[in-house]
């Protein structure tokens, strides 16, 4: 698939999941995201899978490599859009709750779709929130693939992989996620 088709899927699906997750809020409740469509020849990683590495830069210019991270954090690992207001609701819930942990028990990593256009409105967003997580813009490979978002089997935004320090997935969950069960996934993964 080309680059202009794939970003354009990308979108799709994540306007998908907007128009599911406001049609499901004018109803009066929300409900769990299910038919998502996934991306043609991208299978979403599940628990217990062990994660593809990476090395990108993050908004500041620094490396962020996930195969010098192994046996060293957890890490958190959240696709967002700066366009998808439930990925923004969810940021603060993720902050509030991972606040509690040292970076060498959770590192949030928080990975953009949208581009390296919106690098000054990524990181803009990050300091008004107060947000101390390592913030990436998902970048093309030389095939013209998602580096990050691709190999993950990310089909819509928000979506979460909660990574031990073995590099292998211990949660996943697509759609905003509740409170509750974000917790207990944290909680489990430092307890071990």
């Amino acid at each position: 698939m080309s680059t202009p088709k794939r970003v354009l899927v990308h979108l799709l699906v994540c306007m998908i999941v907007i128009c599911m997750m406001v049609a499901s809020a004018l109803a009066g409740e929300m409900t769990p995201l299910s038919g998502i469509p996934i991306i043609e020849d991208i299978k979403p990683l599940t628990v217990g899978d062990k994660t593809p590495t990476f090395i990108v830069e993050d908004v500041n210019g620094e490396e962020f490599d996930t195969s010098k991270r192994i046996g060293k954090s957890n890490y958190l690992m959240v696709f967002w859009s700066i366009f998808c207001e439930p990925c923004k609701e969810e940021m603060p819930l993720i902050k509030l709750l991972t606040e509690k942990y040292s970076k060498e028990e959770i590192t949030v990593v928080a990975i953009n779709l949208d581009g390296a256009p919106f690098r000054n409105a990524i990181k803009g967003y990050a300091k008004d929130g107060g947000f101390d997580f390592t913030f990436i813009i998902d970048e093309l490979d030389e095939e013209e693939f998602f580096k990050i978002a691709d190999p993950y089997g990310v089909a819509g935004t928000p979506t979460i992989y909660l990574v031990d320090k073995k590099g292998v997935v211990q949660f996943t969950d697509v759609g905003k996620v509740k409170r509750s069960t974000l917790k207990n996934a944290l909680d489990s993964v430092v307890g071990e």
